[in-house]
């Protein structure tokens, strides 16, 4: 919620028409979708214009930022400021929010797990303060600001920040100001970007030179090598590391680790000495980490260990990611959100953990992969083939080229293509049976949710 007055002190601008309004009831860049009493943010971007949506958007806001009005178009009896540039006015906004209001600050980084870590911190936190987490998937330059503009009383702020390019954590970092930063892990994702995996990491670390603390994962060592680097470098804000861990010696660290489909448990040892059990109702042996890594910051928040533990077993998963549905006898393990090397090998090796009947695969292609898809892909299907995968069902051009590989290092396992994602169900139907567990992952844009609905 934001009052004239204080949208002029954030952004600046020029008020052209003044409503009398005495506070927006709070800020959005969706025409469709807007409350009434809200100040509306059109957006240009490449295949569109917000400011097209003005109009309809004033039937409900209160009022507007834009950055150009046609000649002689007025809009009585709402409030429109005018200002250099729209997005940068949204931004502008959630960082004077944030710095007025002064919640604690996480901010949340990595190539696997920051929206599951992102939930778990919320509820960890939960138990101490007023959280504010991101929305979703709404973890760019939009979506961010979008998050702080909706601080109101808040003790704790919870965001996930998320990079396709050099330099994008910076300037999340930027706006948030993070008094604490989490880094999940370093994989190979969107290399079409940043070209190889030593970008994703330098990225990453941007994290660094805002946070004062950060909370890392121990038991990837070139996440730690990188870290240690840029510390020794002197350069970065950060000036103390609380890592967490399975395998590596860690401030917080899991052990006596028990995974099933659906639930897990770990007792947790924290840093004054005190162990205390941990028991979640999700599966997968990667939430150990993510679960850790929400316990690392409640510790540097102050959370009682015994109450962040408690906290935790409410967590009930995300949907999408590593969801398990029981159908007439099969097991859907649904973990479509998205998918890079890494992500695809720790969903199958989970699969396989959980094998009742056949085990089948059902994945869709790795995309925003660059010049590596193909090998990445293909060095995929001959690590697969080593697993004890019954069935493969490849979707898209570039899982085919996985599931090639596949067949000729795994002769005796069945193979099969789709197109897509609706053709993979058609294949699935056809194929599944009773006692049968099945992974269904891909990228987004393929969408591989519809081959189990």
């Amino acid at each position: 919620m934001f009052s004239l007055d204080e949208i002029v002190e954030a952004v600046g601008g020029r008020v052209m028409e003044n409503s009398g309004a005495e506070r927006f009831s709070g800020v959005s860049t969706d025409s469709r979708t807007i409350c009434e009493g809200a100040l509306f943010v059109p957006l240009r971007g490449p295949n569109f214009d917000g400011h097209d949506f003005l109009a309809q958007a004033l039937d409900r806001a209160a009022g507007a930022l834009v950055d150009s009005l046609p000649s002689g178009v007025s809009f009585p009896g709402k409030t429109v400021v005018l200002v250099q540039d729209t997005l940068r006015a949204l931004q502008k906004a959630a960082a004077w929010k944030r710095k007025k209001t002064n919640p604690f600050v996480v901010g949340i980084t990595g190539t696997n797990g920051k929206t599951t870590t992102k939930e778990m911190t919320a509820a960890v936190l939960s138990a101490r303060f007023g959280v504010l987490k991101t929305e979703g998937n709404l973890n760019n330059q939009i979506g961010l600001p979008l998050t702080l503009c909706k601080l109101s009383g808040h003790g704790a702020a919870v965001l996930e920040m998320g990079a396709s390019r050099r330099g994008d954590i910076g300037e999340l970092c930027e706006i948030a100001s993070p008094d604490l930063g989490v880094l999940t892990n370093i994989g190979a994702a969107h290399l079409e970007f940043f070209g190889d995996v030593a970008g994703v990491r330098d990225t990453k670390l941007e994290l660094m030179d805002f946070a004062q603390r950060i909370a890392a994962n121990a038991d990837d060592r070139y996440l730690m090598e990188g870290i240690g680097r840029k510390m020794l470098n002197g350069k970065c804000s950060c000036r103390d590391v609380l890592t967490y861990g399975v395998k590596a010696d860690a401030d917080i660290k899991a052990f006596n680790v028990r995974v099933e489909k659906d639930s897990l448990s770990a007792v947790v040892a924290f840093p004054d000495g005190r162990n205390r059990r941990m028991e979640l109702s999700v599966g997968g042996s990667f939430n150990v980490y993510n679960a850790l890594a929400a316990l690392a910051v409640g510790w540097a928040a102050g959370v009682d260990p015994c109450e962040a533990v408690d906290a935790l077993k409410g967590f009930k998963g995300v949907p999408m990611r590593f969801e398990v549905k029981e159908k007439d006898g099969v097991t859907f393990i649904v973990d479509a959100y998205n998918a890079n090397p890494a992500s695809v090998k720790e969903a199958l090796t989970e699969l396989v953990r959980f094998r009742r009947g056949r085990v089948i695969a059902a994945l869709g292609g790795m995309l925003e992969l660059g010049s590596r898809s193909e090998d990445e892909h293909r060095e995929l299907g001959a690590w697969m083939a080593g697993l004890a995968v019954d069935v493969f069902v490849a979707v898209g051009p570039q899982m085919k080229a996985a599931s090639e590989v596949f067949k000729a290092e795994s002769p005796r396992a069945s193979v099969f293509y789709a197109a897509d994602s609706v053709e993979a169900a058609a294949v699935l139907k056809g194929i599944v049976r009773c006692g049968d567990t099945v992974l269904v992952k891909g990228s987004r844009g393929f969408k591989m949710e519809r081959s189990v609905d």
